[in-house]
């Protein structure tokens, strides 16, 4: 069964004199723990953004002695990982999920795993920060009101006229890489660099998470909305970004998660075309301040994500989640961009606050 001092609700109002849930229902924040400050600013962003929390109170004092921020997400898939381990494929989520057999209550939350997989109905998902799922709950209302935020894969146009083959080839003609001009603008590795460095400079301060800055330091999650935000900012700087994306069974070291490696189903990035040493020679190079302290090529990033046979897709910046299914949606007004920063802001202050503290670990190579 659940556990009986949890609760998953949104939260309706943080005040001094505690929080309060859905229903009218009262929680404390304990005054004699120091993280309790702190925690209020994120419960009070959680309640800013209409998000879930996962709360164990104390029955005695009813005080609020742990804080998870779930999931609300349709779930694509279970498949086994290893003996009494599963793995969980979310829709809006590119960090690998694991249920354990031997979890509290795991044989309900395997079911109504499965049955949101074969209903395709949105459910809560409660993890440790260990991405080991501990709750899983309906989502209230099931499906109405829950829009897929990802759009059919558009099939290719019909049959052109002869003309408009003619223009099409003489486009690509135009286009070829191989002309000079296209040497001249793409960046010179210096101004890639300073790219790069601005990007990284927008990082959150991981115990204050100011707005608009991107947590790079939460690489567990979130990544389609750093790219994209990423793109915007390049854009803003008169460049002209696209993205690259990677699939596969990705584990990347960092010395930003505590068990200091993230596990990912995929994963993506802004790119930029930089000029080499070499004359006419271009390269798109990745910029991504979660992994590297410079642009990489795309074999170097690819490289150290732990599987040489994922897939590597380029796309255009304006597509912003892709799934593995190659469905993709766009987020022209950068609304969802902003949600998705918002939530990882608050993931990191939330780990940050933890036993395990703020990153980079150093017990992390």
């Amino acid at each position: 069964m659940p556990n009986p001092n949890a609760v998953v609700s949104t939260i309706v109002r943080v005040d001094r004199e505690g929080v309060e849930l859905e229903g009218g229902r009262r929680v404390r924040l304990d005054p004699a723990n120091e993280r309790s400050a702190a925690l209020s600013r994120v419960l009070e962003g959680l309640s800013r953004q209409g998000l879930h929390a996962y709360l164990e109170i104390d029955p005695t004092t009813s005080a609020i002695t742990r804080l998870l921020i779930p999931l609300v997400t349709r779930v694509l898939r279970v498949y086994p990982v290893d003996e009494g381990v599963l793995g969980v494929e979310l829709e809006l989520s590119h960090a690998r999920h694991l249920l354990r057999r031997t979890a509290p209550d795991a044989e309900d939350s395997e079911r109504r795993l499965r049955e949101a997989v074969r209903g395709l109905t949105p459910v809560i998902v409660t993890e440790t920060d260990a991405h080991e799922i501990i709750d899983v709950r309906p989502r209230p209302g099931g499906g109405e009101g829950f829009r897929p935020p990802f759009a059919r894969p558009e099939f290719p146009p019909p049959a052109r006229w002869p003309w408009q083959w003619l223009a099409e080839w003489w486009r690509r003609i135009r286009l070829w890489k191989c002309w000079p001009w296209w040497w001249f603008r793409c960046l010179s590795a210096r101004r890639a660099q300073q790219v790069f460095d601005a990007m990284s400079a927008t990082s959150c301060d991981p115990l204050a998470v100011p707005p608009p800055c991107i947590p790079f330091l939460y690489p567990d999650d979130g990544c389609w909305g750093r790219a994209h935000e990423m793109c915007r900012l390049m854009i803003a700087m008169g460049l002209k970004p696209k993205k690259v994306w990677i699939q596969g069974s990705l584990a990347a070291p960092t010395r930003n998660n505590p068990s200091c490696v993230v596990f990912w189903g995929w994963h993506v990035a802004p790119t930029l075309c930089v000029r080499l040493k070499w004359f006419f020679v271009t390269q798109r190079q990745v910029i991504d301040p979660s992994l590297f302290g410079q642009p990489v090529s795309e074999p170097a990033w690819k490289g150290v994500q732990g599987d040489p046979n994922a897939q590597l897709v380029d796309t255009d910046w304006t597509v912003f989640h892709r799934t593995q299914g190659g469905a993709v949606t766009t987020d022209p007004t950068f609304a969802q961009t902003n949600g998705v920063l918002a939530t990882y802001r608050l993931r990191l202050k939330n780990r940050s606050l933890s036993a395990a503290g703020p990153p980079p670990y150093a017990n992390c190579p």
